[in-house]
């Protein structure tokens, strides 16, 4: 039997986050706690903006199989309770965190990966050119994630390049670009020395890809959920953003950087922001990746207890008081 008790926390940003069509102020989330014979594991979520997801909204669909929860059940039997979604990612991880304590062995014994340190991205939110060179040149890290829509990409990119010579740069466009942007802008990115177009087309729209030979990588994000629209990502893309609030949990995540490392695509972990509680789960995914970007918790006013280190643009620090 499991005792389960469910939360939703508001944490405030340092500043607006911005990205194509969206802006937030606070990051809201679903905890979900799940305690047996005295040992709780803990899971988080932020929730897929994109398909409408709140942090209420997930809250009540896990209220909806409390019942089922209660009476124990496994992260393979959880897969069928719930869709892919943020409500599915908290309780998926809270359980592997109460297994790993359960058990006495780390998340890296349980999934057999192997642990080490890790560099993010940090990201440049949209803002005028100049100040989005200014933000790069405080960052710390030497790989950016410069966030676009339609208006001034150019520009901004180039401003950000300039500004940081030195670094590995990323694009992501949450899916704020025609087609025709693409094929013109996708050269001028490349010679900029840009090494990643994230999410150029929207979700649904992104059919004129299959086909296209870019001169730059293109990475699935809001193209690409979980293992069941892989097939399809792969024909338009080269690369995949995991997130454990797309793929309903840490099960799924790893089951989809295995299937995308068997179809030769690259693979990226990324985040929908949170505060380390939802960085530790992605952070054993990260050690798969080719691109990392668990920056979230540096939007944030404040964290938990524990949290993960950032130095440098590297991160470590996941320890059991935090999660498995």
């Amino acid at each position: 039997m499991f005792e389960v008790e469910l939360n939703i926390e508001s944490w405030p940003l340092l500043e607006p986050f911005i990205i194509t069509g969206h802006s937030w102020t606070h990051c809201d989330v679903l905890v979900a706690s799940i305690t047996a014979n005295g040992v709780t594991g803990r899971g988080e979520a932020s929730g897929i903006y994109y398909l409408d997801e709140t942090a209420e909204s997930m809250n009540q669909q896990a209220i909806g199989i409390l019942k089922q929860l209660e009476q124990g059940i496994s992260r393979e039997k959880l897969q069928s309770l719930l869709p892919v979604g943020g409500a599915r990612n908290a309780i998926d991880c809270a359980l592997w965190d109460l297994e790993a304590k359960q058990s006495g062995r780390s998340v890296f014994e349980l999934t057999g990966i192997p642990s080490t340190p890790v560099t993010t991205v940090n990201t440049v939110t949209i803002d005028t050119p100049e100040e989005m060179a200014h933000k790069a040149r405080t960052i710390t890290s030497r790989q950016i994630k410069v966030k676009l829509d339609s208006e001034l990409s150019l520009e901004r990119i180039t401003a950000v390049c300039s500004a940081r010579p030195d670094a590995d740069i990323v694009v992501d466009v949450n899916e704020g670009w025609s087609f025709s942007q693409l094929k013109e802008l996708a050269p001028q990115f490349k010679a900029l020395g840009v090494k990643m177009i994230e999410q150029p087309l929207p979700r649904g729209e992104d059919d004129a890809l299959e086909g296209y030979q870019s001169p730059i990588t293109l990475c699935a994000d809001e193209s690409c959920l979980d293992t069941s629209e892989l097939e399809q990502a792969a024909r338009r893309y080269q690369m995949v953003n995991i997130k454990l609030d797309k793929t309903g949990g840490l099960t799924e995540a790893l089951n989809l950087a295995r299937q995308a490392k068997e179809m030769g695509m690259k693979l990226m972990v990324g985040n929908m922001t949170g505060t380390s509680l939802a960085m530790a789960p992605a952070f054993v995914v990260a050690q798969l990746c080719d691109f990392v970007d668990l920056d979230g918790p540096l939007f944030l006013e404040g964290d938990r207890p524990y949290p993960m280190r950032y130095e440098l643009g590297v991160v470590t620090g996941l320890r059991p008081q935090l999660w498995s």
